[in-house]
């Protein structure tokens, strides 16, 4: 008998225990995050500081992967081309120096991850069927006058 009171207590310290982490990390989660696949391309602005000062950094390029789910370790690989050189930078989704990410176009791939677009370039490297992606545009609020 006794024993299982220890155990139950065990089980109510961890058990709050497990609903305090979870409330943090739900907190610390954007909530205003577009959809993002591998295949759209991406405008990511990050803050970088240098010294004193801070400014944001744009790095856009093609999602090449998604990986960690959704959750709080959730990361995204985009790739870009720059003087002839790919370059690739994981971007943990939640981090507070991503200050947002915009979906610049999409394109449809079959496969969950790019990797094959590492050797590839130039027309090699073209995605099927991409389309634009407009910004949504806020439209001015009517007023009724009467």
């Amino acid at each position: 008998m006794k024993f299982d009171f220890c155990l139950a207590a065990i089980n109510f310290k961890l058990s709050n225990f497990y609903y305090l982490v979870m409330k943090m990390i739900d907190e610390q989660l954007k909530k205003n995050l577009p959809e993002i696949r591998p295949g759209y391309t991406v405008v990511v602005h990050q803050k970088i500081k240098e010294g004193d000062k801070e400014r944001i950094q744009t790095f856009q390029g093609l999602v090449i992967a998604q990986k960690h789910g959704s959750g709080i370790s959730a990361t995204i690989t985009v790739r870009k081309i720059s003087g002839g050189i790919g370059i690739e930078k994981i971007f943990p989704l939640h981090v507070p120096t991503i200050q947002k990410i915009e979906v610049t176009k999409k394109s449809k791939v079959r496969r969950a991850k790019l990797y094959y677009l590492r050797g590839k370039f130039g027309k090699q490297a073209k995605m099927k069927k991409t389309e634009a992606v407009v910004p949504e545009a806020t439209l001015p609020e009517q007023t009724s006058t009467e």
